[in-house]
């Protein structure tokens, strides 16, 4: 251990410079800084000294840019025991820095020789007690490296030992922590989920995933059930979700919470959209018993049933759910053929005009489940279902004073911007259809809109607005539909003009005018 000197001006003056570059610090820099003051003196004095004025703050921002470099990660294996010491240490911004250190060694780091040392060193245990036990930004850094570690299957076995290392076994370590700190654990479980299948495959062999349903369960903290909702809302949008939460009781959780009155409606409204999101994955239904996603789908519609008992958000949060649900073919012909109906109620919310946010989640909804966001392939549905969509689209617009869907589509592009964009969108997705092609061509004024380049200030309105054009363009190419006499014109020019351009050329004119006298 190199002496701290009793002079620190020449060092922190120099430290301060090297933390504060502007730009980023390479290769060459740290060592011509590091061949001036080597890292077992930077360590001794923090140390020794780190209570002194301005000490501890810039020494650690300097070590942070010294190993953030290809070539400070180098050095850090061979100061193990340092960063150790750092893990313990009573101050937070050490032990951050002890994290990060770990986290840039393992990035930097080439093949699994830099794992071993974590292995050899017994460093993780240090490590995931930072994690639990460390302030926010601690926590925050850990969760970091261990992350680092577990990109190998050797870093995996470390944090998922076999055997009777009961200490570090995450299932074990829950049990006996704070709330906060199991907290911490769901989040690790949700970060690990989605690193590899292997990763993965030991969230669920360790037993984490039940961990969820206990937090969820335990309703008598609505700010901790949040918490592992939101975690298992990140969770599920892995790859490697739908194999291995529907081998759980999960999917049966939720449709409780959704079923269940007396839960506060924040917690359905979660429930929802983590539902929904699960079975947005087309995997999902390769593998679940369609008995489990008939009784979610009855939970849902049963909720959507009592409209005069829910309040806007839980509401918005339904369509919502049911709008991810049918991004995938097979959700969407799931909600059109369900004999609930359910889609009933997002046809009736795309077009309810006294409900502004019910009415733009309607939209998007039907746009989702109109194939908007599937591949051109997958944009119609069996037959069955479409049979059902446009039935239940003429049958809406029958109960209003529009009577027709073309008449429906006008109303909602004639309101304001947002509504308008979510009316694009959604026409986008059912001009695929040749009755729903039909019902947009028979109104001269929905083609005027959609052409309109003018009309759209954002960016968003623009862009969305262009590719509706688009699609209408292409399903009228595609058809043998003669629609009235202009249509086609017009549409050809928009998709030339673009999504931006609202002028065509105009040739500049020379302006002729009187000299000025004085």
């Amino acid at each position: 251990m190199a002496e701290a000197p009793t002079d620190l001006a020449p060092i922190l003056e120099a430290a301060s410079d090297f933390a504060s570059y502007p730009g980023l610090q390479n290769d060459a820099s740290a060592k011509e800084f590091l061949d001036r003051f080597p890292l077992p003196l930077l360590f001794s004095i923090l140390q020794t000294k780190a209570d002194v004025s301005r000490v501890e703050g810039t020494i650690v921002a300097c070590l942070e840019r010294l190993f953030k470099t290809k070539f400070g990660a180098s050095l850090i294996p061979h100061y193990i025991a340092f960063v150790q010491a750092g893990l313990q240490a009573k101050s937070q911004a050490i032990q951050c820095l002890a994290c990060k250190a770990v986290h840039y060694m393992l990035v930097n780091a080439e093949g699994e020789g830099h794992v071993k040392i974590i292995l050899t060193s017994n460093t993780y245990p240090l490590l995931l007690n930072c994690f639990l036990e460390g302030d926010e930004l601690t926590s925050a850094a850990s969760l970091e490296a261990i992350n680092s570690i577990a990109q190998t299957p050797e870093g995996i076995k470390i944090i998922f030992p076999h055997g009777s290392e009961e200490s570090v076994q995450l299932k074990v370590v829950a049990a006996h922590c704070s709330s906060l700190a199991r907290i911490r654990i769901l989040s690790l479980a949700s970060k690990l989920f989605s690193i590899s299948s292997l990763a993965a495959t030991a969230v669920y062999d360790s037993n984490l995933l039940s961990l969820f349903e206990d937090q969820i369960n335990q309703q008598d903290d609505m700010l901790m059930t949040l918490s592992a909702l939101e975690l298992l809302y990140e969770l599920v949008e892995s790859p490697h979700s739908a194999r291995f939460l529907l081998k759980t009781t999960l999917l049966q959780l939720l449709t409780g919470l959704i079923s269940n009155a007396s839960v506060a409606s924040i917690i359905r409204a979660r429930a929802f959209m983590i539902s929904g999101r699960l079975l947005s994955r087309a995997d999902v239904y390769t593998t679940i018993d369609e008995s489990r996603v008939a009784a979610l789908i009855l939970g849902i519609n049963e909720r959507l049933e009592l409209v005069d008992d829910l309040d806007l958000n839980e509401c918005e949060s339904i369509l919502e759910a049911l709008g991810l649900i049918g991004t995938s073919q097979q959700g969407a012909a799931l909600l059109l053929t369900s004999p609930s109906n359910v889609a009933r109620h997002v046809i009736e919310a795309a077009f309810d005009q006294h409900g502004r946010g019910k009415q733009l989640a309607g939209l998007h909804a039907l746009g989702n489940i109109c194939g908007v966001e599937r591949s051109a392939d997958s944009v119609l549905l069996n037959d069955n279902a479409e049979e059902y969509l446009k039935r239940m689209i003429y049958a809406t617009a029958a109960e209003t004073p529009k009577l027709t869907p073309s008449g429906l589509f006008l109303s909602v592009l004639q309101q304001e911007p947002e509504t308008r964009l979510a009316a694009y969108r959604a026409m986008s997705g059912l001009v695929a259809r040749p009755w729903c092609l039909m019902e947009i061509c028979s109104k001269q004024e929905i083609i005027t809109i959609v052409t309109d380049a003018s009309l759209e200030t954002s960016k968003d309105g623009m862009d969305v607005r262009y590719q509706c054009c688009v699609a209408i363009n292409k399903a009228l190419s595609a058809s043998n539909m003669s629609p009235a006499t202009g249509i086609i014109e017009k549409l050809q020019e928009a998709v030339r003009r673009g999504p931006y351009l609202t002028k065509t050329r105009v040739e500049p004119q020379p302006v002729v005018m009187t000299a000025e006298r004085f």
